[in-house]
């Protein structure tokens, strides 16, 4: 078969089974084949024509079928681009969005250049919103935790693939490990959802690893605990910047108000949804 059909079928399958839009199901096929070639999309495109050998088929067609199963394509590939850095992701962390470049575009925005400040990223997953600040801003200390060891294993791997020194990951939950402490701006990406959401068994979300997705009953428990404890590790004038679900922009800042925040304000995603809240201490 050539590369060209086998394209066009997996895109369409893709695009039935999935219910993707046309553009969306070709880049996931195009995506699928590069990762089985070994190649980047401009080679593609110019061997559409090439006959795939018989392995290289077979391989193809088992990733195709991996995705109509319904599993992540950033879990397929091993990797998701976030901030423009190459970050491996597997099952033990959450795929890094494009709305929570939100939260890095926030916290850059109150980070001097060229001052040396502590950062601190909670729950850091794959590291993608640490790395993301410390590869922006190369004179911070950034510190990033995760409950999760697995998890952190991977934030360690992309933070070493990146080269990127200034950002020392620990094995935390939240606060724990994290004595006498203070940092200037605390940000995080915490789970927001409410535990009995329907979304949780729909797309991406079934693959994902619920301890970084659902949150209690209304989805803001881990919220409420790091805006409880930050203060203790802020030092005067510091930030505190937290993701949130597209409903929950209200509770997070009376919530930062009823613990002494002060200039709360928010942050809204590509989409124009207010995605971050923050607020000074």
């Amino acid at each position: 078969m050539q590369i060209g059909d086998a394209l066009r079928q997996a895109a369409q399958s893709i695009q039935n089974t999935l219910e993707l839009e046309p553009t969306e199901a070709s880049f996931e096929a195009n995506l699928l084949c590069q990762q089985v070639l070994n190649v980047n999309r401009a080679w593609l495109i110019g061997h559409e024509t090439d006959a795939l050998e018989a392995n290289q088929q077979a391989g193809f067609e088992a990733l195709v079928q991996r995705r109509l199963n319904g599993e992540p394509i950033a879990y397929i590939l091993g990797s998701r681009e976030f901030y423009g850095l190459p970050l491996k992701t597997t099952p033990a962390t959450l795929i890094p969005r494009p709305d929570t470049e939100t939260l890095v575009e926030a916290a850059l925005a109150k980070i001097p250049q060229n001052v040396s400040l502590n950062i601190l990223d909670l729950g850091t997953g794959t590291g993608a919103v640490a790395l993301a600040i410390a590869s922006q801003l190369p004179q911070t200390k950034v510190i990033a935790v995760d409950a999760s060891l697995e998890a952190l294993k991977v934030a360690i791997e992309n933070a070493q693939s990146l080269n990127l020194s200034n950002v020392h990951l620990i094995e935390s939950n939240w606060f724990s490990a994290l004595v006498s402490e203070k940092f200037d701006v605390i940000v995080s990406n915490p789970p927001y959802i409410a535990q009995d959401d329907e979304h949780l068994k729909l797309g991406d979300l079934r693959f994902e690893p619920l301890s970084a997705l659902a949150s209690g009953v209304d989805g803001l428990d881990d919220i409420r605990k790091i805006i409880q404890d930050a203060p203790e590790y802020l030092n005067p004038n510091g930030w505190l910047m937290l993701e949130h679900g597209y409903d929950q922009a209200d509770a997070v800042a009376a919530l930062l108000k009823a613990r002494g925040f002060s200039q709360i304000d928010h942050a809204r995603d590509i989409a124009g949804t207010q995605r971050v809240t923050f607020g000074a201490i």
